[in-house]
């Protein structure tokens, strides 16, 4: 139990030093991702206005299919690029949310590059 909760703190810790640096606007909104054991969620966050622009979970009706890997990451990816698309966004600043960049967090930033999206 002690060793959750430390990798709990410390993947908080990366967060907050993450933020410091990044901040969504409306011109260069944030591009946040969060993964559970069984869900993956992507929103686009004006920090500035504090409103979400877009967002894609798998818990939604179309993408419930998917599961948590790395080929569905990038289907994932894909889907927000086109939602940022139709509301005329063509750059976000990308937040990995504390967790390290590989796997299924790089093949959603992958999935969004391949869909037009510079991150």
């Amino acid at each position: 139990m002690k060793k959750l909760i430390e990798k709990a703190r410390k993947r908080c810790q990366r967060k907050q030093h993450i933020r410091k640096t990044i901040k969504g606007t409306s011109e260069l909104p944030r591009m946040s991702v969060f993964r559970s054991n069984k869900h993956m969620y992507v929103q686009v966050i004006d920090d500035i206005g504090g409103v979400t622009i877009a967002h894609v979970n798998t818990m939604e009706k179309e993408y419930n299919s998917l599961k948590n890997k790395v080929a569905d990451a990038a289907k994932l990816g894909a889907a927000i690029g086109v939602r940022l698309k139709e509301k005329n966004i063509s750059q976000v600043v990308f937040d990995r949310n504390g967790f390290k960049y590989h796997g299924i967090i790089k093949a959603i930033a992958d999935g969004a590059r391949e869909s037009g999206i510079r991150i």
